[in-house]
């Protein structure tokens, strides 16, 4: 069939399996990798909007449900979520590798399967259960540090990556369809993604610059300009002598290494003289709005400068929940990330591994995630009143399982239910009986020799 071979190319930048869209020397390959490691270690505002994302990420409650409504689909999905349970590691400690492709742009996870078949001596081989069937040992990451180049085919289709990791520095081939590969986004077809600290790189290489002279700087008019004065007739610029570009030499790495500590000292032979100049007046630059605004240029590229807010004495408790929230929403897309890889990439062939064992299932299991921030519960209190008071919401069960749960109130109990079943059987019952028919209550019928008398009293007869 002539119409579903490819004929085009994606474009991508790509040679010998390495990556070159990046047009930023400093930031491509192995280069940037240690870049973007040097801003999430060393940066304060950086570190601070990591630690915020790590924070709010482990919050969220992750679940996994159903592809269908059939027991079978309800015990696949109840398997998926016991082997998230029960690896070498701890879910979280492995959401915690997975948001490592936050800060480089991806992540790779190799996945490795063993087979349920209960406690082992051997904690790699152990298991929480014994069903005998196959699930996730482990999904460590392979670190982007040891990145190789990546495998295609013909057609652009990623086949795999080769790493050349630390200790052995031996070449690794992970072929795609046993891995895990988080990308914050995708454009070309990028196995390598896009760090959400790109657009900070800039402010942040001006940011670093700028403290380095500051501290510099700020030595330097603590202890003073160090400056030697040689005796006279003595001539230390005269190359000529070998005698004096020696003592020139000697002279000047003796200032370099002048700092003001319990060490300090200096000795001089005879004729020399030294003494340290302080610099008058004031700069005309004030180095802390220019860092402040680097600061705020950082946070606001990965919408995070409400941790600016309050610390330059701006903004409001408004402005600042309402940059909370869009945060948290831009961290729950990335959530959303994590989940659609594990639907595509990881549970389909945890699945299918699995042979006859879940056949005749529905759909695949969806892994899900929940809220990565509290409601707010005076606004949530507000809106159910409004809503009930108009006659929209009705109070129920689930409402009440809902109030109690965003609320973090203990869970109905048995007495519980039973208390609001009698008080609901109560209202019923107080409730006056509907009339039979559409006449009113206290309404009697009139006899008929009556509304006659009547009548003839009023000449109608």
């Amino acid at each position: 069939m002539t119409g579903s071979k490819e004929i085009g190319r994606i474009g991508q930048r790509r040679y010998g399996g390495v990556i070159y869209e990046e047009y930023l020397p400093e930031l491509r390959g192995r280069y940037g990798i240690a870049t973007y490691h040097e801003m999430s270690e060393n940066d304060d505002i950086v570190g601070a909007v990591l630690f915020a994302v790590k924070m709010l990420v482990r919050q969220a409650e992750w679940n996994v449900e159903p592809g269908g409504t059939s027991a079978r689909d309800k015990e696949a999905a109840e398997f998926v979520e016991s082997c998230m349970n029960d690896m070498q590691d701890t879910w979280t400690n492995t959401v915690s590798e997975i948001l490592s492709f936050l800060i480089y742009g991806w992540s790779f996870h190799e996945i490795v399967y063993k087979r349920r078949m209960g406690r082992r001596k051997d904690s790699r081989l152990s298991s929480k259960y014994q069903d005998g069937l196959i699930g996730w040992k482990k999904l460590p990451i392979r670190a982007q540090e040891s990145l190789y180049q990546w495998e295609y085919d013909d057609e652009d289709n990623l086949l795999a990556m080769t790493q050349m990791p630390a200790p052995s520095f031996q070449t690794y081939t992970i072929p795609t369809s046993k891995a895990l590969l988080f990308r914050t986004e995708s454009h070309k077809e990028n196995p390598e993604g896009r760090s959400i600290l790109r657009n900070a790189y800039r402010p942040w290489y001006f940011k670093r610059r700028i403290q380095e002279i500051e501290g510099i700087g700020i030595e330097r008019d603590l202890a003073g300009l160090p400056v030697i004065h040689g005796p006279e007739g003595l001539d230390l610029w005269d190359n000529n002598v070998k005698a004096n570009m020696e003592i020139r030499s000697g002279l000047e790495q003796m200032v370099r290494d002048i700092r003001r500590d319990e060490m300090e000292g200096v000795v001089l032979p005879y004729g020399f003289k030294l003494e340290l100049l302080s610099s008058g007046g004031t700069r005309q630059f004030d180095t802390n709005v220019i860092i402040d605004r680097y600061d705020t240029r950082i946070a606001m590229t990965v919408l995070a400068d409400f941790i600016i807010l309050g610390h330059q004495k701006v903004g409001s408790f408004a402005l600042s929940s309402d940059k909370t929230e869009l945060f948290a929403v831009a961290i729950g897309a990335f959530l959303d990330v994590i989940c659609e890889t594990f639907n595509s990439q990881g549970i389909p062939p945890l699945i299918d591994i699995n042979g006859q064992h879940f056949a005749g299932i529905t759909d695949y299991p969806k892994m899900t995630h929940g809220d990565i921030e509290d409601a707010d519960i005076a606004k949530v209190a507000a809106f159910i009143k409004d809503m009930t008071g108009i006659g929209v919401l009705v109070p129920d069960d689930g409402m009440e399982d809902y109030i109690r749960q965003v609320g973090h109130l203990p869970e109905r109990t048995s007495d519980t239910r039973e208390l609001d079943d009698a008080r609901q059987t109560q209202q019923e019952q107080s409730q006056p009986p509907e009339p039979a028919t559409g006449a009113e209550p206290n309404e009697e019928e009139i006899p008929e020799e009556k509304m006659e008398e009547a009548k003839k009293r009023l000449g109608r007869g």
